[in-house]
């Protein structure tokens, strides 16, 4: 057994000895698409996860994407989640080139919201913010074919967003994913645009009610949700 495989077992020793059948199974409501759950508790995962952390955090940065990626493999959204945690955690040391590594895990192994949110709003949002040249990326994640992808594609941005920045950015992926039907993308962007809101509250109102007759009204929603009383009131009224 290799020693990436002994850090493998050690955290999943972990987690099965603290899996909770309630847990996992209130846990999967959250989720309309079938999920693999052990039913570990957030905190106790979180635990685990910065334990173990100390036992890689001075290997070299690709064994450690290495080790993330079987973490991802397993279809576990706990072993996902260690897994983008650790990512984050050494994501100062990505290059331009671990981005087919990133764009691999959300094409490949992203199979439910949480997981999506959780390696986009950090790791890869932490990457652009590096490498704003992948902006371009993600507006081809945007026309994916894959539901996560095209959720990654927004979310991605969420951070930087509430931070005022990318602005005309987040517009063209708002653009791209405008009339998608599925809600979880529409969640996604609608999400986006609400972050820029509170940076942007004007641009974003504008934005919505330009394309308000045809904006899901879910994605819509979402958008004007920190807005004022009046603006949320005018952009949900129909022609």
């Amino acid at each position: 057994m290799t020693d990436m495989d002994k850090i493998v077992e050690k955290v999943r020793q972990a987690l099965v000895s603290s899996a909770d059948e309630k847990i996992r199974l209130s846990g999967e409501r959250f989720f309309k698409e079938e999920v693999r759950m052990y039913g570990v508790a957030s905190a106790s995962a979180q635990r685990f996860s910065r334990d173990f952390f100390k036992e890689v955090k001075d290997l070299p940065k690709s064994e450690i994407l290495r080790i993330c990626e079987v973490f991802w493999k397993s279809g576990y959204m706990e072993e996902s989640f260690v897994a983008c945690h650790w990512s984050d955690l050494i994501h100062k040391q990505l290059s331009r080139e671990d981005f087919v590594v990133l764009e691999r895990w959300v094409n490949s192994y992203v199979t439910n919201w949480a997981s999506c949110d959780t390696l986009c709003n950090h790791t890869v949002g932490s990457f652009i913010d590096m490498y704003p040249e992948f902006l371009e990326k993600l507006k081809d994640w945007a026309k994916s074919s894959n539901r996560w992808t095209k959720r990654a594609s927004a979310v991605s941005l969420i951070i930087p967003a509430r931070q005022g920045r990318y602005l005309e950015d987040i517009f063209e992926i708002a653009d791209i994913l405008l009339l998608d039907s599925d809600d979880l993308v529409q969640k996604g962007y609608g999400w986006m645009l609400k972050a820029a809101s509170q940076a942007h509250q004007n641009e974003v109102f504008d934005y919505v009610m330009r394309n308000k007759a045809v904006m899901p009204r879910t994605a819509l929603r979402y958008a004007i949700e920190k807005m004022p009383k009046e603006l949320k009131v005018e952009a949900m009224k129909r022609k």
